[in-house]
């Protein structure tokens, strides 16, 4: 039965690094970028990818995958055309999660905070640092809608052209975990929780 599959599939194979909770810097920022660093240096795939979770209209949660453009003392940043669904979720409730998960260092990050936009300009270079292909995909406004004929003319656009809707959203974090896996199930998990000034920082169980 899939029940007994899944229970063996094995978990947290391989060496797994510590994480010393004591030594971490005071901003929550600042150790994500290092935990992101040593998923690049052990070869992890697309590293910079996370979960994006947000409110549908309905109240049910909706979640997919993006790519994560910055991260600093103001919030973690990505990007999407303001009438695509992720889009309109912000729109109708400003808050979301990101959801980080390393499996070749058993780690994961969970950001949940309210979402701002940022500028028209800040929106407008992000839009334009993207690949050709993808500002073109993006000026479609086609996303998640009914697919009925895959071929499709191409879109040439002016080198200039930069997509109204398209938006840099920063997600301004009320809490921060990082989770740490162990072999023995003696997990690690350090909250940052947004105090004034600064962070409080507190160890969960496991």
């Amino acid at each position: 039965m899939i029940r007994e599959y899944l229970r063996a599939l094995p978990v947290f194979a391989g060496d797994l690094p510590t994480f010393a909770p004591a030594d971490v810097p005071g901003r929550p920022d600042e150790l994500f970028v290092s935990w992101l660093v040593a998923a690049v240096e052990a070869g992890v795939r697309e590293p910079h990818a996370t979960t994006l979770s947000t409110i549908g209209p309905d109240g049910v949660p909706s979640a997919r995958i993006v790519i994560l453009k910055n991260v600093d003392a103001a919030g973690w940043q990505f990007a999407a055309h303001a009438a695509s669904p992720k889009g309109r979720d912000l729109a109708r409730h400003p808050a979301a999660a990101l959801t980080f998960y390393w499996p070749a260092l058993a780690r994961q990050v969970r950001v949940r905070g309210t979402v701002r936009p940022a500028t028209a300009e800040e929106s407008a270079a992000d839009f334009l640092a993207r690949s050709a292909e993808s500002r073109a995909e993006a000026a479609r406004g086609r996303q998640s809608r009914p697919l009925d004929d895959r071929p499709t003319p191409e879109i040439s656009l002016d080198p200039g052209y930069v997509l109204p809707e398209w938006t840099l959203y920063t997600v301004e974090p009320c809490d921060v975990e990082f989770w740490q896996g162990d072999k023995h199930r003696q997990h690690t998990r350090l909250r940052y929780s947004r105090a004034t000034p600064g962070w409080d920082r507190q160890l969960l169980w496991p």
